[in-house]
């Protein structure tokens, strides 16, 4: 602000001294003065260019389609469980052999996610745009691991012998479902 009232006097001092110019001649150059100094303080970020490898690219793509392939596993799981969860202790032998299936289907597929996930992750690790959303997804997608490893190794084997532990294997298998859905939405919603 200084440095604009210091320049405005100089163009005063400056300016011819007939009356018609000094009425309009600085009142111009003084707005003119003004413009160029908020202009020329004022810098402006360029976004910055990010490149990535192809070894990148190609994690990314397999991250994307492990992760279209996980989705059809869920309703599967969701529906073969649910019988064997309403069957009591007389599982059907499909719907055991389709969530049996169906857990070492998830299991390599959230095996694959998290290592490329990660890696990526490590990677663009110095990239500022977009930091928080990627961080946000990855939390939420290492919960939902941590959460179907525990219904997966702890909850599964005892869900067999006890209504109690089939129905936390069921809730904590569902709060993964949904967290890990939490986290595709995530990336949905900020990659538009």
């Amino acid at each position: 602000m200084m440095l604009a009232l210091q320049l405005a006097a100089a163009a005063l001092l400056a300016a011819p001294a007939d009356s018609a110019t000094v009425a309009a001649g600085p009142r111009t150059t003084v707005a003119r003065l003004a413009v160029a100094i908020e202009a020329d303080t004022t810098p402006r970020r360029r976004p910055r260019a990010v490149e990535v490898s192809d070894a990148y690219a190609m994690r990314l793509r397999i991250h994307h389609y492990a992760s279209y392939a996980t989705i059809p596993l869920f309703a599967a799981q969701s529906i073969a469980g649910n019988q064997m969860y309403q069957s009591g202790g007389s599982d059907p032998s499909w719907a055991k052999s389709m969530h049996s299936i169906g857990a070492g289907g998830l299991a390599a597929l959230f095996t694959v996610n998290t290592v490329t996930g990660v890696w990526n992750l490590w990677d663009h690790r110095d990239v500022s745009e977009g930091r928080t959303v990627r961080l946000v997804h990855s939390a939420l997608m290492l919960a939902s691991d941590a959460g179907f490893a525990y219904a997966g190794i702890k909850l599964g084997p005892d869900a067999t012998r006890s209504g109690v532990k089939r129905q936390e294997h069921r809730r904590v298998a569902f709060i993964s479902m949904g967290t890990a859905l939490a986290g595709y939405a995530t990336m949905l919603v900020a990659n538009r």
